[in-house]
């Protein structure tokens, strides 16, 4: 198992290095070459979200993403320290290509008839897309940092020495 850790400054023109990072590590690892366009796609979208929760927050640190490859899958993490207090988990739920958020205990069921922030509206977009690429990705957020966990399957004999 081979893993490449990547922290960038949050800054959105980091996003697009993330994301060739990420195909050519995938393509190292043997993801088929007709899904890396999706890895590229779903790693800007993590990444974009990481880097506009740190500046809306006004984080310092680095947004992380970790690239693991093992026998038979290519994994991304990328994982931001922003606050989600209102979002102690959110599972993006592939097949209907939308994102569930459960809220903490105690609080009210969000209303239809509360809008939406600009900064909510833009983070469900992006896990929206992010779920219509990626059959097996987990959204995960607490009170500390969010993580998206992402992966797709490898073909072994596609791995290059």
């Amino acid at each position: 198992m081979a893993t490449v850790e990547l922290l960038f400054s949050a800054l959105p023109e980091h996003v697009r290095t993330a994301r060739l990072v990420a195909a050519a590590v995938a393509r190292r690892a043997g993801v088929d070459e007709a899904v890396l366009d999706e890895v590229r796609l779903a790693v800007g979208e993590a990444c974009s979200r990481a880097v506009s929760l740190h500046r809306s927050h006004e984080i310092a640190g680095p947004v992380k993403v970790m690239l693991t490859e093992d026998e038979k899958k290519f994994s991304i993490e990328v994982a931001d320290d922003a606050p989600h207090p209102g979002v102690m988990a959110a599972t993006a739920a592939a097949a209907s290509g939308s994102a569930a958020h459960v809220a903490p205990a105690g609080s009210p069921a969000p209303s239809a008839s509360v809008p939406a922030t600009p900064e909510e509206s833009e983070d469900d977009m992006g896990l929206a897309v992010i779920s219509g690429l990626v059959d097996d990705v987990e959204v995960t957020a607490s009170e500390t940092g969010g993580l998206i966990r992402m992966s797709w399957p490898t073909t072994p004999s596609a791995v290059t020495p």
